[in-house]
């Protein structure tokens, strides 16, 4: 999927998150937060803003983006599938959902599908450790999930 053009639009919608988060102690995630719930994706333009803004250096703005992996530079798809990668769900069968899941997708993690369909992305913990393996489809979890479950879940996603 294409990322879309930073327009001047987005531009003061980011600015006016600034303001708004600014006067708080510790504004960057919450910026962050707001842009992407905002726009979809944190563009590369909004992080030089953010930095500019915050007298940070871009490399400490995209250092805590990048550190927490719910944040993208892209747009998501208009579904996100995150497969559980901890221990637990890794135990009761999670690489071979993953693999199911790369074939079935035809994309790897952090990929959206050609038709814009489905984004693929690890987590490292749904807590549902004792109902492995889990998965998250659009904020809603599914455990003891199976590869039938999983291509069900992957059907209704696609059109």
């Amino acid at each position: 999927m294409q990322a879309r053009d930073f327009a001047a639009p987005d531009k003061e919608r980011v600015l006016a998150t600034i303001d708004r988060w600014i006067p708080e102690e510790g504004p960057l995630l919450p910026i962050l937060h707001e842009v992407q719930e905002d726009l979809g994706f944190i563009p590369d333009e909004a992080l030089v803003i953010i930095a500019d803004k915050l007298n940070l250096s871009r490399a400490e703005v995209h250092g805590v983006m990048s550190f927490y992996h719910d944040f993208r530079k892209e747009p998501a798809g208009r579904h996100v599938l995150k497969l559980c990668r901890s221990e637990a769900c890794q135990s009761m069968g999670a690489d071979g959902l993953i693999d199911a899941a790369r074939r079935l997708l035809g994309i790897d993690f952090h990929e959206t599908t050609a038709d814009g369909a489905v984004t693929l992305e690890p987590v490292y913990c749904l807590g549902l450790c004792s109902c492995a393996p889990a998965a998250m489809m659009d904020g809603d979890v599914h455990a003891r999930l199976d590869a039938e479950r999983l291509a069900t879940l992957i059907g209704e996603a696609r059109p």
